[in-house]
């Protein structure tokens, strides 16, 4: 699995002109899922990005997590995140999971990091149009790939 995490202000996805998610201060996270994904890569991703401390303390450096903030997340499917542009302009997607792979391991990530957090977080809708617009906080992004855990 790999993941795009930006620190944002606030964050939003909307799905033929209505919100579907919206929050304040937290994550919004993209989410990657390729054919050797398994659950354990979603249990490694929710640990660290519920543990991950780029949130700024009292003396402005980062060291607290979204835990500690109170903080919010939103988390959005995107298969392009699997894109291979080696050969050509026109990118393949052939690295991304199949939505029988790819949609049970996006709702248990998001299920998982939901009961992780204590609260819902908000998400998009696994294969739709959406909009997605967010207010990057510092910018702080940070990319995780389950490939480069060890």
């Amino acid at each position: 699995m790999r993941t795009v995490i930006q620190r944002v202000a606030k964050a939003s996805v909307t799905i033929g002109g209505e919100v579907k998610s919206k929050i304040g201060k937290g994550y919004l996270i993209l989410v990657g899922i390729e054919e050797a994904d398994t659950a354990e890569d979603v249990g490694w991703l929710v640990r660290k990005i519920v543990g991950l401390r780029v949130f700024d303390d009292e003396a402005g450096v980062m060291n607290r997590s979204i835990m500690d903030v109170g903080g919010d997340i939103i988390a959005v499917s995107q298969f392009t995140l699997f894109a291979s542009y080696k050969k050509g302009n026109r990118p393949s997607w052939l690295r991304a999971a199949r939505h029988e792979i790819s949609v049970p391991l996006y709702e248990l990530f998001c299920s998982r990091l939901g009961e992780a957090m204590g609260k819902p977080i908000g998400t998009g809708e696994f294969g739709a149009d959406m909009k997605v617009e967010l207010l990057n906080d510092g910018p702080v992004t940070i990319c995780m790939d389950t490939k480069g855990k060890e």
